[in-house]
């Protein structure tokens, strides 16, 4: 997850996350099967993991990552956390390297040695946190408590020695649950007085421009701060499966000082058709906002698909 220099909502190879908006968790491989794969000696490079898991072959070449514990000789232990709702406590746990033994060397990359997503199975509740690393022990932690009950998956994203992987596990929070309606397609949404729109069309298997406009009043804001290295944030749940896919920023690396506004341009690359759940997180006067959009990606067009094609034998 290194940024090499063009960022923009993100940064080159931005990461985001695609993952099952509105299914159940019934629908991954469990977290001890895939530990055991590990423990078993097995990784991402060395063993094809289950259909459900391992996504499709359009998936494995668009570099979809972050359903499994282990991967690219990585593994996240389980998380340690409080147990149920509204109880204040802990949030724990460790990188391990192929013998079993803590991680304490991390690259920075977006300002931080380590990002940690978290989402409820319904695609709320979403946090973005920085955890603190303890260079004796090799555990990450910080303060922690839930509001609401679920089942939640916590990513992992980090870069070791130059390798990069983004790992994830589950964790199961008792109490009263309501469940959600699905939510529908949605490209506008108001969150602490900004109004954020995104316009633009998710195609599966291309690059697909998606353009974000922030303006609050109905006027134009310009103000966007540089928000972990760029100028904002961008995660997105696929329907389906909890996979984490790489995007490609557009816009130069900000300076300190910079601003930007009131759009903000990137570019997605969707494997599939289906349903999407997008997070973006922006900054101003030094806050951070969270605004959430759902898009549909439509399958490409005969034209489309000869012009990807082009684009990847010129890239040979």
């Amino acid at each position: 997850m290194n940024a090499p220099g063009r960022l923009g909502l993100y940064g080159a190879g931005l990461v985001v996350v695609f993952g099952a908006a509105f299914a159940a968790a019934g629908a991954l491989v469990p977290d001890s099967t895939v530990t055991a794969w590990a423990d078993a000696g097995h990784s991402s490079h060395d063993a094809q993991a289950p259909e459900d898991a391992a996504g499709t072959k359009d998936d494995q070449e668009m570099g979809v990552s972050g359903v499994m514990s282990a991967a690219s000789g990585f593994t996240m232990s389980p998380v340690q956390a409080p147990a149920n709702v509204e109880t204040d406590g802990e949030l724990s746990f460790d990188i391990r390297d192929p013998s079993g033994v803590p991680i304490t060397d991390f690259d920075e990359a977006h300002d931080k040695q380590l990002h940690l997503i978290v989402v409820r199975n319904d695609g709320r509740e979403y946090r973005h946190v920085h955890p603190e690393l303890d260079p004796r022990t090799g555990v990450w932690s910080l303060p922690w408590s839930w509001d609401t009950a679920g089942t939640y998956r916590l990513y992992a994203d980090f870069t070791s020695e130059g390798v990069s992987a983004t790992l994830s596990r589950t964790v199961d929070v008792a109490g009263q649950l309501t469940p959600e309606p699905e939510v529908a397609v949605k490209t506008s949404d108001t969150v602490d007085g900004f109004d954020v729109t995104v316009s633009g069309d998710l195609v599966a298997g291309t690059g697909s421009e998606l353009t974000v406009k922030v303006s609050r009043d109905g006027e134009p804001v310009t103000v966007l701060e540089p928000y972990l290295g760029a100028f904002g944030h961008l995660v997105a749940l696929r329907d389906g499966d909890l996979a984490y896919l790489h995007v490609h920023a557009r816009g130069e690396e900000p300076q300190p000082g910079d601003l930007a506004g009131p759009e903000v341009e990137f570019t997605a690359e969707t494997p599939t058709t289906g349903r999407y759940l997008l997070y973006l997180d922006f900054q101003v006067d030094g806050q951070v906002h969270t605004a959430q959009f759902v898009l549909e990606a439509t399958p490409a067009t005969g034209d489309q698909a000869d012009t990807e094609d082009d684009a990847e034998h010129d890239g040979h």
